[in-house]
This record gives structure tokens, sequence and C-alpha cells, in this order.
């Protein structure tokens, strides 16, 4: 079985301004707004359509937060538009008062996440975001692997109804999730099917998963890939089914390995089925400026990675 096939390569925060637009289109109760990065996260087509819908905030992320809380509580449905680590370190209290505590349906949309931001360097980079926005009790993290999928994404989470953390990246990666695929939140997506290990990734991790697989087909290794595009809700129920079958995984993730995917999953298997697990991800660090593959190579987040990863945690089963 395999699920998936390459046909370009885009970024994801486009995936999000194309969704968006769309929303724009057929719901009349979305809105958005920004804090001065339109043209970072792809909005201008949703404000060229929709102008009296949107909100340009300037450089006042916490402000953001605020209005978009407000504007919920007559029956709008907000879409907050900045860079990762403004969308959640600097505005954690606004968050976590205004929206998560009092369960507004405040959709935040972070673009420019992780160590693929690059050049801007660590101050930009956020390793830490997911952790911070699943610990806060009936927020949804969703992390989308690509153009496709972040499409269907932006689009889902418009009819969810709550607080939702929506991450996507900066650099042009590869399209390989089927076009107009429905998203379902909170449901993991089997890429390829395997027998000698389990492979789970979120992000721009999926697409090295899939090469990983791939090369390790080649020496008689046969993984299973799973699509975690959703944090939480974790598929609790994939990764057990893939587990009691390969009795071992690999977690993968553009995140810090702290607080990210590779925990969540450590809890369902202690909680449920304790097998070996190996993590690929930032190990407790900052990160720098750099190209993205530079910092991807750097931070071991790449296939070489995974089928390193995969190797060590074979031996332990």
């Amino acid at each position: 079985m395999k699920k998936y096939t390459f046909t370009k390569k885009i970024d994801t925060r486009s995936g999000f301004g194309a969704g968006l637009a769309e929303l724009g289109r057929t719901n009349k109760n979305v809105v958005a707004l920004c804090a001065d990065l339109v043209g970072s996260l792809k909005m201008d087509e949703f404000i060229k359509e929709n102008p009296e819908r949107f909100f340009q905030v300037g450089i006042a992320e916490a402000n953001m937060m605020g209005i978009a809380a407000g504007l919920t509580i007559g029956g709008k449905i907000p879409f907050t538009g900045t860079f990762a680590n403004f969308s959640t370190a600097r505005v954690y209290d606004q968050i976590r008062q205004s929206i998560a505590y009092s369960g507004k349906n405040v959709k935040i949309c972070a673009s420019h996440a992780g160590l693929t931001l690059g050049e801007d360097g660590a101050t930009h980079q956020t390793l830490e975001d997911i952790g911070m926005m699943k610990m806060l009790p009936g927020m949804v993290v969703i992390n989308p692997c690509d153009y496709n999928q972040t499409k269907a994404a932006t689009i889902a989470i418009a009819e969810h109804e709550g607080p939702v953390y929506l991450r996507f990246g900066r650099p042009a990666v590869p399209v390989f999730m089927p076009e107009n695929e429905k998203f379902e939140i909170g449901k993991a997506i089997q890429l390829t099917e395997g027998n000698d290990v389990t492979i789970v990734a979120t992000g721009h991790l999926v697409w090295e998963s899939l090469q990983a697989a791939e090369a390790l087909d080649t020496m008689g290794i046969s993984a299973e890939v799973i699509n975690i595009h959703t944090i939480k809700p974790l598929d609790t129920e994939a990764i057990l089914k893939s587990v009691s079958k390969t009795k071992c995984i690999v977690t993968a993730e553009e995140h810090n390995i702290l607080g990210g995917l590779g925990e969540s999953v450590s809890r369902v298997l202690a909680l449920n089925n304790p097998v070996p697990q190996e993590f690929v991800a930032v190990n407790d660090k900052f990160g720098e400026s750099g190209t993205p593959a530079q910092l991807m190579e750097k931070y071991k987040l790449n296939d070489k990675a995974v089928i390193e990863a995969v190797k060590a945690v074979l031996k332990r089963k």
C-alpha cells in the first residue's frame, strides 16, 4: 500500500492562504486578523475579496488575540495570522485567559514554524509551540504536512466549535497528499504498510519519513508510515493498532523533543502497550541562522535521521 504521489513543491503557508480564501467565499462568519504579516501569511486573496471582514491589527499580537476572542461573541469565526513564535510564546497569557479558558471559537493560524523558518534565526524559530498549545485544555493542535493538507485543514477547522492551533511553514516542500481529500480532525492517515517498524510523523517530517521508508525497503526493512496531522486529539487507535503488529516505533517532528508529538505517543504507549521508541526531534536546543536544508541536516531532522532511528529501535525489539 502506498497512499501518496509526489507532484510539485509549494509552501504550506500558501495552502493556508488558499483555504482561507475559499472560506471567505463559503462561510460569511469567517473573519481574518493579521499582525502586519499579510504577505507572509498569504492572506491577500481573502482580503481582496472580503475587505470588510479583515482587521489589520499591526504589531500588537496580544491585542489581536483579545479582539479575536471578542469577535466570537457576535458569532464570528476569527482566524488570526502571524508567525508561530508570535502566535504562541508572545501571547500565551492572552490565549490562555481570553481564548482557551472560556473555550472561544478562535482559530490561531501560525506560519514560519520550526527550524525551517531558516535565516531569521533562533529568535524567530519556535520549537516549543506544540507543547505549549497542547497543554491548554480544549485546544486542538494541528500540524499538516503539505499544501493540500494545509488547505484542507484550514477549511475543516472552521466547522470545529472551539479553539484551534494550526501550525504550518515557510519553505516550499513536496506536495504528495491527495488533492481535495477530506480532512478529519484527530484521524491519522496511514501512508505505507509495514511489519517491522512504525514511523509516526508530523508536518515536514512526514515526507522525510516516506523517503526513509523507501530507502529502508531496499535494506529489507518494512516500515509503516503514519501521518499524524493532529497532535491533539491524538489518534491513539491508529498508533496502537500499528505497534501491536510492528512492536516498535519511531516518532519524527520538527519540534523540541520535549513536549511534542513524541512525548504524546510515549504516554499512549506507557498506558497501553509499552514498546521501544526512538525520537527524531531537536534535542533540547534552540535553533540558529541557516538555510532550511542546512538546519534540518545539522539538527538531524531528515530522512537519514529517521533511518538511523529505525535501525536503533529495531535493535531494542
